[in-house]
């Protein structure tokens, strides 16, 4: 079963969304499974630097306490998939080009996406990580296993960069508005941290269709 998951490194529902993916596949197990990572960005006219926390809340949010009524409830929702949402310590919402950069370096590395983008997510929301920087970024490809020279350097180039601003604008010329969303055989979308019964209904759809036309 082919699934594409669109993402961004930066978005809590992405985080939530896989946890609950995860889930989903833990109680109902697929054979032949291929996940791809799929980059999004929320924000893709952001400065390459990122900009303040606060400020960038109060922008999106038009308020901060908008803002603060969000975080409490995705504190809710994230416990109860394991995550443990550290929102107030964040200082810097960041542009995350390079945090998908890192991911299309792990995929043709031989490594695992879904780990590395694990580590992004636990790296900003966990430990309040700005994953925009180079040295956060190096520390997480060591933990993924992967050369860190050679990332520094992959870093410091422009490899990719163009492939991912283009993968990003693809989503959006096919339709995706927002994040996660995740696309199931090339033609089912499941839009949103959706609980797991949801994707084990298409889950069920698809391999009634496999036994169909086999």
């Amino acid at each position: 079963m082919r699934i594409e998951i669109v993402s961004d490194t930066i978005c809590p529902w992405c985080f939530v969304g896989k946890r609950r993916f995860e889930l989903a596949l833990k109680l109902r197990p697929q054979a032949g499974l291929s996940l791809t990572w799929r980059p999004y960005q929320l924000n893709p006219t952001m400065q390459r630097e990122g900009v303040d926390r606060k400020t960038y809340l109060a922008s999106r949010f038009g308020d901060l306490e908008h803002a603060e009524r969000v975080n409490t409830r995705l504190r809710k929702v994230g416990k109860e998939v394991g995550i443990n949402f550290q929102f107030d310590e964040i200082s810097v919402t960041p542009n995350t080009v390079n945090s998908h950069r890192l991911i299309q370096f792990a995929k043709t590395n031989n490594a695992k996406e879904i780990d590395v983008v694990e580590e992004l997510f636990k790296a900003y929301f966990q430990k309040s990580e700005n994953i925009g920087d180079t040295t956060v970024l190096s520390d997480i490809a060591v933990r993924a296993g992967l050369d860190a020279q050679k990332f520094k350097n992959y870093l410091l180039s422009d490899t990719d960069r163009a492939y991912i601003l283009e993968q990003d604008a693809e989503m959006r010329r096919g339709g995706i508005t927002s994040a996660p969303c995740f696309i199931i055989e090339g033609k089912y979308v499941v839009s949103g941290a959706q609980a797991p019964e949801i994707f084990h209904q298409i889950f069920d759809l698809v391999n009634q269709e496999k036994i169909a036309n086999s």
